[in-house]
């Protein structure tokens, strides 16, 4: 479930939290008034795009924090093989610093890619506004939702299907690239036989590359730390040198002391900088003794990086890369030495992998008909309830000529709704409320499978009014037994069922226009729900409208 959303300086919000609680939570307030700005920090928290304009003006970052609290021991788990941290209460907190140049995502304070948070999200979070109506209307989406409904067994199916997809689409691929004439066969032979020859010539051993640069690093620096000492050691020992001047410097400040006892000090201090000065050659003599270079190592390994550059540049990018060539090659020269009998072999494992594909694409054919029959009956039944009268509904499975990893089965969703209409494609009959309300359908067909806690319904209410809102909201009030909803509305009707009402709205502060959000209480319901109902004036008429429509929806969740 989720907890709660504090968000800070994002768009018109300057700071804001709200605490959802189970059940329906309902968000209402004016046109204009940011609600998008509530369902948009919750996807900027799970990894959707942020551009810099996003962070309110004059603010360095937006900060966007969720707090979850997970109760299904199957999910926590499911989210710790993700390598993600959870709590020990079950608790997942995420949150999203947005910057001018730059975002960074937390799971329990540990930083995590977008890609991480995005797998998390599919695991907690469902998202449902306009783009997900619409994809209603393509078909590979039907059948994404027929194959969920069947379950296990049709994963098992998939699992299978891809596997001998993979395994036909290979070997038939193999068929095509060996399916050539004698001459080319000739000209790929020579090539295959040339590069294998070179490649086992240079006895390539796997990483030897990097050993090999490691070794010529510290090689070439201990060429170039000699090359210094040596001028070291020549300014201190040669003709006119360090040492000699000193000595000279030396003999004549003894010959003052001797003339002065005051220089005598000075003297002693520069035999032991001579003593000092000595002592630091000697120490250099032997390490340039100890670590002498090897110019004719540096030459070999040189050479050998060579050798492997060039290899490298022709057939792969490390050594690893060079050797998998290498076995490619010697895979095709044992094919083309003896074409007839690799093509044989290849056209007998086609048609076992095809074999294979087709009936495992047969039995997921057949789960796919059986599901559908009971699925049909189901979603009818919810489509009844949200006022579509007489629908009609099929789910029509048609076998195409092309295989997938998803099989041979094109499915599509059929409807009809008004009676003596035949049943057309989905994409040709429903408006963006039907949409809406079909979603909504689904989902009630798919509670008590989903996994997923919490549900987020944004324009779901897009082209309805009436008596059908009233049928959304009852819908919606059964989907919340299963799962926590939370939805914008502009309806009356729906936000009458909330368990839980929260207020957006816009006002001014130093100036500046920000969006504010506030729980309501029960006189504070009604007097939204009579602002909603349309009266300009809070008369007691229309707040006697707004209590009838919170009793009804009450004694709606309790039959």
């Amino acid at each position: 479930m989720l907890e709660s959303v504090s968000v800070k300086n994002l768009a018109l919000i300057r700071e804001a939290e709200i605490n959802f609680g189970k059940g329906l939570n309902i968000m209402t307030g004016e046109t204009g008034a940011g609600k998008s700005i509530i369902i948009g920090s919750v996807n900027y928290a799970l990894g959707a795009k942020a551009d810099k304009d996003v962070v309110r003006e004059g603010a360095e970052y937006a900060l966007v924090e969720l707090v979850f609290h997970l109760e299904n021991e199957d999910t926590i788990r499911k989210v710790r093989e993700l390598d993600l941290p959870v709590e020990e209460d079950g608790t997942v907190i995420i949150s999203r610093k947005i910057g001018a140049t730059r975002s960074q995502i937390r799971v329990c304070g540990e930083t995590v890619t977008v890609k991480q948070v995005r797998e998390l999200a599919a695991l907690l979070i469902d998202i449902h506004g306009q783009h997900e109506h619409q994809s209603l209307l393509k078909s590979t989406r039907h059948r994404e939702l027929l194959d969920a409904y069947a379950g296990e067994k049709m994963d098992a199916l998939l699992a299978k299907i891809a596997e001998a997809y993979h395994a036909y689409v290979a070997a038939e691929e193999d068929l095509k690239r060996l399916t050539i004439d004698d001459a080319k066969r000739q000209r790929e032979l020579s090539l295959a036989e040339y590069e294998v020859s070179e490649i086992e010539a240079a006895n390539v051993v796997a990483g030897e590359e990097e050993e090999l640069q490691k070794k010529h690093r510290r090689m070439k620096n201990s060429k170039n730390t000699f090359d210094a000492l040596q001028k070291v050691s020549e300014a201190l020992n040669a003709d006119g040198g360090a040492l000699a001047q000193l000595d000279r410097a030396i003999r004549e400040l003894h010959a003052a002391a001797s003339l002065d006892d005051a220089l005598e000090e000075s003297a002693e201090q520069l035999d032991t900088a001579e003593e000092m000065l000595r002592d630091i050659q000697r120490s250099l003599d032997d390490y340039m003794e100890e670590a002498a270079f090897d110019e004719e190592s540096f030459a070999q390994i040189e050479e050998r990086l060579d050798v492997l550059d060039k290899l490298c540049m022709k057939y792969g990018a490390t050594t690893e890369d060079v050797l998998a060539y290498l076995e490619e090659q010697k895979k095709k020269l044992e094919e083309l030495s003896d074409l007839d009998a690799t093509l044989s072999k290849l056209r007998v494992q086609k048609d076992a992998a095809q074999k294979a594909l087709d009936d495992y694409c047969a039995k997921a054919h057949t789960l796919r008909e059986k599901q559908a029959r009971v699925l049909e009956t189901e979603i009818i039944q919810h489509l009844e309830d949200l006022n579509f009268l007489k629908v009609g509904f099929e789910i029509r499975i048609d076998r195409t000529e092309n295989y997938s990893t998803h099989g041979y089965d094109n499915v599509e969703f059929m409807i009809s709704l008004n009676p003596g209409e035949k049943k057309r494609p989905l994409a040709d009959v429903a408006s963006g409320g039907e949409l809406s309300r079909i979603m909504l359908a689904l989902k009630s067909v798919f509670a008590k499978k989903d996994e997923i806690e919490t549900l987020i319904f944004d324009e779901i209410d897009t082209g309805i009014s009436g008596k059908t809102a009233w049928k959304v909201s009852e819908k919606m009030a059964g989907l919340s037994r299963e799962h926590q909803l939370i939805c914008i509305t502009h309806l009356p009707q729906i936000a009458a069922m909330a368990d839980h009402h929260f207020l957006i709205e816009k006002g001014e502060n130093d100036g500046k226009t920000e969006t504010g959000i506030s729980a309501l209480q029960e006189a504070d319901r009604e007097k939204e729900l009579a602002r909603m109902l349309g009266g300009d004036t809070l008369t007691d008429a229309v707040l006697g409208n707004a209590k009838d429509l919170i009793a009804q929806a009450q004694a709606a969740k309790e039959k």
